[in-house]
Parts: structure tokens; C-alpha cells; sequence
């Protein structure tokens, strides 16, 4: 991305080849649904399109400050209220991307069902097709599904960011925080949560604040590892075999 100057303002430009531009269409409808849905800060976007042989999209610039007193609180308390969005359906009316990877969001009723289907099927495939993983530890894999029945709390679709890592949070100059590159949908909100959890970067005190609003069901440590499947197999299939082991340890777990 580039910081830009002018007389109208200061603004950031993120620019992409014309072969992605669904990734950035998206992206800016994802901001828009996080910034009506949280008191958090999240970038404004002012418009999208195509120069030449790159497409673009124009935001709001966030200067960056340091850490106030409260960010974690707030964090955890906009985490929270962002989850209160809630809708029928599980998925979204459109698909988008996480990173650079499409992302499946047929709307559905059942929790599982959309998990297994639209999140962790498609990047198994993907990681199988590209020789990342051997057949036999594809069809592993696979076999833990029934293991999945009745393990995850039975909650109203939430709406999620869905790439809630810590380099997706920036600080903004006034020391709170405000969140950057959604892969939002309508899922469960322990996805965000468990995903927080799997890079480390997130202070103690964010829990604290998110669970005094919406507390978890017992059992988020045992679950939070199927959760972190699929960003596993995001990054399998973004960066390679490295990400192997960890997801071979979550599914030894139930086997």
C-alpha cells in the first residue's frame, strides 16, 4: 500500500494486478459491513477502480500512535458487540477472499455443515491438488468430520472479521485500536476469538473484556484447535509445508 498526500487530504492506496480485482471489491464491502457494526475504528473507504494495468482502492489513511491504557479493554468490548450482528444464516450473500484465497460463503443453516464444506474442504482440496499434502493424510483428514458432531456450542451466526490475527489490528494516534484486511461472514464467533490465539499477540486483558460481554461456553480450548484448522490450511496453502505439523497435531488429537 501507499501513503498518499494531497490537497484533499492523506489517504492510503492499496493496489492490486487486474487478475485479482474481486480481492479488493471485496475487501472494501467487508470494511463498509465491519465499520456499520462496531464502535471500533475501521478505515473509510472512498471509492475503488482501475488505473491502467492495477486495481485499487482508496481508503482512509489511520496514523499510527501508541497503545492508550484501555486499547485491550476496547478491543474486547468492540470484538464483542461487532459478534452481536447477528443473522439467520451462517455464510454471506457473496464470496470473498482471505488473503489472496477464495473464500466459500453459501449461506446455510448448520454450523458444522458450512465448517466442513466451505472452510476446511475447499483448502484441503487445494493443499491435496497442489501436492502439499499426500492422499493418505487428506483421507485422515476427513475422517475426523463425524468426530466434529456436537462439539461446537449451538450460537446464532455471528458476524466475524475472519482474519483476526495481530498484524490486522493497528494502533491508531488517538492509542486505540482499529481494524484492518477483513475476511468477514456470518459464522461462529469463536472462529475470531480462537484465531487471536493462534500467531499470540493479544493481551490477556482483550479476553477478559470480551468474555464480561459475551462469555464462552466451557470447552474453548479443546475446540480452539479445530477452529485453527482453517487458517492452518490458509497458510499451508499460501506459504507451504511448514504449517504441516501443526495441523497434522490437531488432527492426531482426534483420530
Amino acid at each position: 500500500g501507499i501513503r498518499l498526500s494531497s490537497s484533499e487530504g492523506v489517504f492510503f492506496l492499496k493496489l492490486n494486478f487486474d487478475h485479482e480485482k474481486e480481492i479488493l471489491i471485496r475487501e472494501s464491502q467487508g470494511l463498509n459491513l465491519l465499520r456499520q457494526s462496531t464502535f471500533l475504528k475501521v478505515p473509510e473507504v472512498y471509492g475503488f477502480g482501475r488505473i491502467e494495468d492495477y486495481n485499487y482502492l482508496l481508503t482512509e489513511f489511520i496514523p499510527s500512535g501508541r497503545k492508550a491504557p484501555n486499547y485491550w479493554e476496547n478491543l474486547g468490548i468492540g470484538l464483542a458487540h461487532l459478534h452481536l450482528t447477528q443473522k439467520e444464516h451462517f455464510g454471506l450473500d457473496q464470496d470473498n477472499f482471505i488473503a489472496s484465497l477464495h473464500q466459500r460463503n453459501l449461506q446455510t443453516d448448520n454450523w458444522l455443515d458450512f465448517f466442513i464444506e466451505q472452510r476446511l474442504e475447499p483448502l484441503l482440496g487445494k493443499a491435496y491438488f497442489d501436492r502439499l499434502i499426500p492422499l493418505d493424510f487428506l483421507k485422515r483428514f476427513q475422517e475426523i468430520y463425524p468426530k466434529l458432531q456436537g462439539l461446537f456450542p449451538e450460537e446464532a451466526p455471528s458476524l466475524v472479521h475472519g482474519d483476526l490475527w495481530s498484524g490486522n489490528v493497528i494502533i491508531h494516534d488517538d492509542g486505540q485500536p482499529c481494524l484492518i484486511d477483513p475476511a468477514v461472514y456470518f459464522g461462529h464467533r469463536e472462529m475470531d476469538l480462537a484465531f487471536s490465539r493462534l500467531f499470540g499477540g493479544f493481551d490477556s486483558q482483550f479476553y477478559e473484556a470480551y468474555e464480561s460481554v459475551l462469555p464462552l461456553e466451557e470447552g474453548f480450548e479443546y475446540r480452539m484447535g479445530v477452529y485453527n484448522l482453517y487458517p492452518l490450511l490458509v497458510h499451508l496453502n499460501l506459504f507451504g509445508s511448514a504449517y504441516l505439523p501443526g495441523i497434522e497435531k490437531i488432527v492426531n488429537r482426534f483420530q
